[in-house]
């Protein structure tokens, strides 16, 4: 289907002081569109600077990196904020919602910045909703929404724009265990229809729902493995209770 990802020999130097921090030593990978990859590894081991660059929040110390067939290596904070708002839709784990705004305003924001009229952003903010389904939800504010239903409000957000990709944050570390496995279930239908999605999480089996795992230790890409076993978490979430 074509690289929508290429990073080659990427690196990632914070200064502090007079200490210097290295996060990512040398990191080449490739992602086409259409896969489902999760980033894996444990505190400090550089995958959420990672998932930063590749959503073009940051920008490589060393190295060069093409998103969608354009090089965003060395671009100015106000075309990396473009970037952004055209090919990347956020999924975070805290939901980053405006609580005085209804789901349909949270879900509308990025159309504002795209230069959309309102009756138009109305009118694709309520089909993302109902995409996740939550049309009978569009005029709820976060605080009358359930944990599941303020990350699907978020998904929605991400999906607005027909971004060229999705990274997910942690998309289920607030959220409760048959919470999470209905929000993966989510991101499978996403991904079925053909969405390019990139998720960092440090739980095993909401990983297992992504078809390649990246793991990363000391900066560096640890493994690089298709996974063999997609079904496991879905198993696991049929063993749940059922309400």
């Amino acid at each position: 289907m074509g690289k929508i990802i290429e990073t080659s020999e990427i690196s990632k130097v914070y200064r502090m002081g007079t200490q210097t921090v290295e996060a990512l030593k040398s990191i080449s990978i490739e992602i086409d569109k259409g896969e489902y990859v999760a980033f894996m590894g444990p505190s400090g081991s550089g995958k959420s600077t990672l998932m930063n660059i590749i959503g073009c929040l940051d920008t490589p110390t060393n190295g060069r990196y093409v998103l969608n067939n354009h090089d965003v290596s060395d671009l100015t904070e106000n075309e990396l904020a473009e970037i952004r708002n055209k090919e990347i839709g956020f999924v975070f784990q805290t939901f980053n919602l405006l609580p005085r705004a209804s789901a349909l305003e949270n879900v509308a924001l990025p159309l504002i910045y795209a230069g959309y009229g309102k009756s138009d952003r109305d009118e694709m903010a309520l089909e993302a909703l109902e995409n996740v389904g939550l049309g009978d939800r569009a005029h709820h504010k976060p605080n009358e929404l359930s944990g599941g239903q303020r990350q699907r409000v978020a998904i929605a957000r991400a999906l607005v724009n027909s971004p060229s990709i999705i990274l997910a944050d942690e998309p289920t570390g607030n959220l409760d265990t048959k919470t999470s496995y209905d929000i993966m279930e989510l991101f499978q239908k996403l991904h079925d229809a053909g969405n390019t999605i990139i998720m960092v999480t440090h739980e095993d089996d909401i990983a297992h729902y992504a078809h390649r795992i990246i793991r990363l230790r000391d900066g560096l890409v640890e493994t690089d493995v298709v996974n063999e076993n997609i079904t496991r978490a879905a198993d696991q979430k049929a063993a749940l209770p059922q309400e």
